[in-house]
């Protein structure tokens, strides 16, 4: 097999027997090419390519001849690839270069000596054009001073050729004589004739003429369907099509990485990225960070319809619509996303808004101003999902859920969090250390659901930025923000709200609000039971922001519900807030079970929790909030305590946010003669069991 694959290789890098040879010499020394590496390679090696370089008489010249670098496709490259000619020359180079000695350009052996563009990924990856180089299957020799270097790529290189018919258009074209001529090119049958009259009349030649390594990204005709659209194309937004001295091909772009456009100046920001959809889908975005008054700021999405088209000075990828350019309502872009295009980024989501009649699109439509968090495609495959589905009303709901009165993009979100308050408290025990806590407001906003908010996080800055947003139960990360429309955002989400998937103990452990009740859970094993499918939980769950008013009303109490000495107290606690039962018990039951009884007593694990719950008009939801609604409000011991987020949904149970624990300072021993660390009372206890035994013994 060794020997079989050796020479395979070497009849791909050399004409002439003396060459084979000692490029077969070079495989067998080659104490790094193991027995399986050999299996590999003979399962690689592209016999259609070797059969082109056979039969091209330039190529043989230069394997016999010359110096050279060599770009073997593998066979499962030839079997996706869909063109019927392969261009074998444009596979070579005349100078030989080993995978660090690779330029950012090398010249092809193809008339015209059209470029390949060398570059890398974030994981250090070599790219030719659109092809990986497999780093470890490079082979080189040197026969009589021919130094002849092969590299296996993933990917058959294609280079822009000319139809037949059009002798007179130039080969190896720059990005703005393609443009002139895209007709004539083997592009499929895609125009751009708007777009290049558009950069005709703003007389924005020079800059597809420019020399150096460039990526442009061209509309096709088929994004100015809108009659007013092209004449919003100016001469920012074709700078904004352009990002300028960096090649990007769509294999080695790098995820949502913003870089620079042509339109980044004091007055307008405009970055350009790259990002590709689990169906394969590839797409671009241009953010307009800092707008003007001609160019609204936000992100325009765009489905990459040609991609990677190499011309002398560096890329062409062809988009669906322009980019920057803000000019459809949210209905029409959620309709675009739906109508017109199978695999559209939220076809799903608009499918099912039309499969539950319509309706919720004609309430969008009706909005002067909103937002939409739009579930994307996956988040649809849940199997959950399924049995909501058939529900029209409770669908209804759901989609309701995802639906605000507001244009919110991620700088007001920010700015409603700019409530966020870092207190500082700082204790300092006998064993000399403090302790600090963080207090942390979540921005919530209403949703066209009647009382059902939205809680919205907002961790890191720039590129580093991760939104998440809870409704109805369900924790969902904003995969992509700030999609611009005249009257509001969309921001796409990577879950269905409302609809949800996982137990009461994954929500606690990812919801950023609960975090000190699961802590506590954690350290006093009262989380255990929490993953339990076969009973129903009502868990009333204090937020931090409420632990940490108990610092201030109970400041040694609290102290010692946060240390593992007292988990037996920490886990009592947390008993009166579980209530375990057949069912679970949704704010609407509990008021109506305390206007029949007075008061619900609900089983716990040890005992009962009696408590009365009542709607309160103009109830304030929260101190920084701007708005008022109807409210719940839970009666405990004569104390009332704000529900701040009701009727969080789990798969096996519910959770009630409350804005207190239900605590008084007499349920942890505080007095000093009577706290016993846990290791002295294992000794006091070790004590007693050997007096019984000795007393036993006499």
């Amino acid at each position: 097999m060794l020997n079989a694959a050796a020479l395979l290789l070497a009849l791909l890098c050399a004409a002439n027997a003396a060459a084979a040879d000692d490029l077969a010499d070079k495989l067998r020394d080659d104490s790094e090419l193991s027995q399986s590496t050999a299996k590999s390679l003979s399962r690689l090696m592209p016999v259609r390519f070797y059969s082109l370089l056979e039969s091209n008489a330039i190529a043989n010249s230069t394997l016999s001849l010359r110096s050279c670098t060599i770009f073997v496709p593998t066979n499962e490259a030839f079997q996706r690839y869909k063109s019927k000619t392969a261009h074998v020359l444009y596979h070579i180079s005349t100078e030989a270069f080993t995978q660090k000695q690779l330029p950012n350009t090398v010249s092809s052996d193809m008339a015209g000596n059209p470029p390949l563009y060398i570059t890398k990924n974030s994981n250090g990856d070599i790219f030719v054009n659109n092809a990986r180089i497999i780093p470890s299957l490079s082979v080189e020799t040197n026969s009589n001073g021919k130094r002849q270097i092969m590299h296996i790529i993933d990917e058959v290189l294609e280079p822009l050729t000319v139809k037949a018919g059009h002798s007179e258009t130039p080969n190896n074209p720059n990005a703005f004589k393609f443009l002139s001529n895209a007709e004539e090119y083997n592009v499929d049958k895609i125009g751009v004739r708007t777009y290049r009259n558009q950069v005709s009349l703003a007389k924005k030649e020079s800059i597809f003429n420019a020399a150096g390594q460039h990526t442009f990204l061209v509309p096709v005709d088929e994004g100015f369907k809108l009659a007013a659209r092209s004449s919003l194309v100016d001469a920012k937004v074709i700078d904004g099509h352009v990002i300028p001295n960096t090649v990007i091909f769509t294999a080695a772009a790098q995820h949502d990485d913003p870089k620079t456009s042509a339109a980044f100046e004091d007055l307008l920001k405009v970055t350009v990225s790259f990002f590709k959809q689990k169906n394969g889908k590839m797409y671009v975005k241009s953010n307009t960070i800092a707008g003007d008054a001609k160019h609204r700021e936000g992100v325009v999405l765009a489905e990459i319809v040609k991609a990677n088209i190499p011309v002398s000075n560096g890329v062409v990828h062809l988009i669906h619509r322009p980019l920057m350019i803000i000019d459809t309502t949210v209905t029409q872009f959620l309709q675009v996303c739906g109508e017109n295009a199978e695999n559209g980024a939220l076809r799903k989501f608009y499918e099912v808004i039309m499969d539950n009649g319509g309706a919720v699109l004609d309430d969008i439509n009706n909005l002067s101003e909103v937002t939409i968090l739009a579930p994307s495609n996956e988040a649809w495959n849940s199997s959950n999902i399924n049995n909501v589905l058939r529900d029209r009303n409770k669908m209804r709901q759901i989609l309701n859920m995802h639906i605000i009165k507001d244009r919110l993009n991620v700088d007001k979100i920010r700015q409603k969090n700019a409530n966020l308050v870092r207190i500082y408290f700082s204790y300092f025990f006998s064993c000399s250390f403090s302790k600090q806590y963080f207090f942390t407001q979540i921005a919530q906003v209403p949703t066209v659901n009647n009382n059902t908010f939205l809680y919205f996080n907002v961790r890191g800055e720039g590129s580093e930025t991760v939104i998440t947003v809870e409704g109805g139960g369900v924790n969902a990360t904003v995969i992509q923000a700030d999609v611009a429309q005249t009257n509001g955002f969309v921001h796409i989400i990577d879950h269905v709200l409302g609809v949800p998937y996982t137990t009461v103990l994954g929500k606690l452990e990812s919801d950023p609000m609960m975090s000190d009740t699961y802590k506590m859970g954690k350290f006093s094993h009262f989380n255990d039971q929490l993953n339990n499918t076969q009973r129903r939980f009502t868990y009333f769950v204090p937020r931090d922001k409420g632990w940490q008013k108990t610092e201030l009303d109970y400041p040694s109490a609290h102290k010692k519900l946060f240390m593992v000495d007292f988990a037996y107290h920490s886990k009592s606690i947390l008993e009166r807030h579980l209530a375990i039962s057949d069912k679970e018990y949704t704010m609407k039951d509990l008021v109506k079970l305390s206007h029949e009884s007075g008061s619900v007593v609900l089983p716990t694990f040890r005992d009962s929790l009696s408590i009365r719950v009542e709607e309160e008009a103009g109830h304030l939801h929260d101190e920084y909030a701007s708005h008022e609604w109807t409210g719940y409000v839970i009666i405990w011991n004569y104390k009332k305590i704000n529900v701040y987020r009701p009727d969080v949904e789990c798969t096996n149970g519910i959770i009630h946010v409350i804005d207190y624990p239900l605590l008084e300072e007499k349920d942890v021993v505080v007095a000093g003669g009577s706290y016993l660390p846990e290791s002295s009372i294992c000794i006091i206890l070790a004590n007693l069991i050997m007096i019984t035994v000795a007393k036993f013994l006499n």
